[in-house]
């Protein structure tokens, strides 16, 4: 495995015998469904477990929504109640959202079914806070296929989707998640998910670093039998940095954020889709025209920006890195500083990671009916709080969209609060979450099953050669041929035919 500072050297991970034979029959386990009508099925579904404002059915009753789920008694059919979920009687719903999940992520799929006869994680205790999606459950049902032992809490309390909550209980996952948690009810959730009597992990997948930071605080000695954290967002994996710049890094650390599957499928391509799905579904707003500014030019910020503007949308973008920047004009898009478009603009965007992107002096000066919302993964780019004053009125207009009102009658619309637009408003593309799904679960076996002294405690990247792997499972999908290498063009380049086939430093 290579670490963050990008030296090279003799790469320390070694492809298990599983994997090399996987490799040569990816095409066997990449068979995809044809069956009449799932692709609408898995929209109509998926839309209305959104949130129970929209149009379409919603799976929660009415009566439900009123208690918290902290206050109920629950069991699954087996008996168990070691889970917290908005009502356990929608799993037979979220079991069909999952199995939809699954046509779309071929190469999870195909690893669960060729790994789990070695159990590479057998022995395994993972504790997990990531969105509770069913792109997720699939990866949580993959880990247990493989050995593991599982428990979730979620990311985002806006994320999770109840009927998968509930069909993970029911298969017997301890899952404490649901749709509209307080404060107060997501860090009680990450709790249940650690402080566990006869359980202690020895494994972290984390998304945002709440987990870690919760572990950190509370239950420090954990780290003792801690044998590695996986992470996958640009705010936890920075709080990682900190903690080993600090030397508190207490074990070994993968940064999933920045490995080429993660930062160019899942970060670009996704948000790409996504933006525009959640925007429609929570504002139904024509982008054709409409000036929009997104703050920040990263792969994220990318994906957003070329989105709006194939919609025909007048594009803005701000940036603190004169690289990004330059890519910005080169793109095509003018490039400002905020307090100099704020007043005009339709949309405000942020994609950063940064927080206080924008404040209270910003808002003040937006124009009515301006949207703002946050693609980021923290929800501290914008500075909600200081919109909850007396003199500014909020009203809910539809889950997800609020009005805040000023004294003279202005309002903006804010989405989701702050937080993650794209998962608290919409969906996002299941075959691209296939990729990260697949790089967390493999770096997860690495951490895993890494002989003692491999991995210090500091923070590492995924080799290229993985990369190239995760990336090769799901060309089949798409009916794709790479071209091999001959012997002399792979002398002439000084290459392994079968790759890494760039050089640690290369920039996708």
């Amino acid at each position: 495995m290579e670490k963050w500072d990008g030296n090279e050297g003799t790469s320390a991970f070694h492809m298990p015998e599983w994997m090399i034979q996987f490799a040569d029959q990816k095409q066997e386990f990449n068979k995809r469904s044809t069956k009449i009508g799932r692709r609408s099925l898995s929209r109509s579904i998926s839309q209305s477990s959104t949130d129970s404002y929209s149009s379409a059915a919603s799976y929660t009753d009415s009566s439900d929504d009123e208690a918290s789920p902290r206050d109920k008694q629950q069991k699954n059919s087996k008996g168990s109640s070691d889970f917290c979920v908005k009502n356990i009687k929608q799993a037979e719903f979220g079991r069909r959202e999952i199995e939809i999940a699954e046509q779309e992520m071929p190469a999870l799929m195909a690893l669960r079914k060729r790994a789990q006869g070695e159990k590479p994680l057998a022995g395994a205790k993972i504790v997990g806070c990531t969105h509770i999606t069913a792109q997720t459950a699939v990866l949580m049902e993959t880990l247990g296929a493989l050995g593991a032992q599982c428990r979730w809490a979620a990311c985002n309390i806006y994320s999770t989707l109840n009927e998968v909550a509930a069909a993970l209980a029911e298969n017997g996952f301890p899952v404490f998640a649901w749709k509209g948690e307080s404060e107060d009810d997501f860090w009680w959730c990450i709790d249940r998910c650690v402080n566990v009597e006869g359980w202690q992990p020895n494994m972290i997948l984390d998304d945002g670093g709440d987990l870690t930071h919760w572990i950190y605080k509370k239950y420090p000695n954990m780290f003792k039998k801690i044998k590695g954290i996986v992470e996958e967002s640009v705010t936890g994996v920075h709080r990682l940095y900190q903690l080993s710049k600090a030397g508190k890094l207490c074990v070994p650390a993968m940064n999933v954020n920045d490995s080429v599957t993660k930062q160019k499928f899942d970060n670009l391509y996704c948000c790409r889709e996504s933006i525009l799905d959640g925007l429609k579904r929570t504002t139904d707003m024509m982008f054709g025209g409409k000036q929009v500014v997104v703050c920040g030019y990263g792969e994220v910020g990318k994906g957003c920006c070329a989105a709006l503007k194939a919609m025909g949308s007048i594009v803005y973008v701000t940036e603190i890195d004169p690289i990004c920047a330059l890519q910005a004009c080169m793109d095509g898009f003018r490039l400002v500083k905020l307090n100099e478009v704020i007043r005009q603009v339709d949309i405000v965007i942020t994609c950063t990671g940064n927080k206080n992107v924008v404040t209270r002096e910003h808002l003040d000066r937006m124009k009515n009916s301006c949207i703002v919302c946050n693609m980021g993964h923290s929800n501290t780019e914008i500075d909600v709080a200081s919109l909850r004053t007396p003199e500014l009125t909020w009203e809910r207009v539809r889950s997800q969209v609020d009005h805040v009102i000023w004294p003279d009658g202005k309002r903006i619309i804010l989405l989701a609060e702050g937080r993650l637009l794209n998962l608290s408003c919409s969906t996002v593309p299941t075959f691209v979450l296939s990729i990260t799904a697949t790089t967390q679960a493999l770096a997860l076996i690495e951490l895993y099953n890494a002989p003692e002294g491999r991995y210090k405690q500091d923070v590492y990247l995924l080799p290229k050669k993985m990369d190239e792997y995760v990336a090769s499972l799901h060309l089949p999908t798409f009916d794709a041929h790479l071209t091999e290498l001959t012997d002399e063009q792979a002398k002439y380049l000084g290459l392994n035919k079968n790759g890494p086939f760039k050089p640690n430093y290369y920039r996708y």
